[in-house]
């Protein structure tokens, strides 16, 4: 195998508990919108469906964002880091990434300064 070859079809080195981290980013503008977990099947069902796809440590189970809230992100594209640990989605982001009602999920600063956009009403969205 040549260097190209092991370079276009990366290896996933998903952990001991079978998941991945994966940063989902704005397509266009890059900003970061949140940071989640995959299983080897979010990531199938991604490539499957364009749609973002994770996996849920507090509900163990498969989830697509945007599901219940309609706020989907449409991947235009998914690449690996250099150790195989971490994928990143670049998104077209339908509505707020974040389930509390913000654009982003990093919507505050360290000292708790709000400087994120809050771009939808989290109670009329999960009622």
């Amino acid at each position: 195998m040549s260097r190209t070859d092991s370079v276009a079809t990366p290896d996933l080195e998903f952990g001991p508990d079978g998941l991945l981290t994966v940063v989902a980013q704005d397509a266009e503008t890059r900003e970061v919108l949140m940071v989640a977990h995959a299983s080897a099947d979010a990531i199938e069902r991604t490539r499957e469906t364009g749609l973002g796809h994770y996996y849920s440590r507090s509900r163990d189970e498969l989830w697509q964002k945007g599901q219940s809230s309609g706020h989907v992100q449409r991947i235009e594209e998914v690449r690996v880091d250099c150790d195989g640990d971490a994928v990143l989605y670049l998104v077209d982001q339908a509505g707020g990434a974040c389930h509390t009602g913000f654009e982003s999920c990093f919507y505050r600063t360290l000292d708790g300064e709000v400087v994120g956009e809050r771009v939808f009403d989290p109670d009329a969205v999960y009622e």
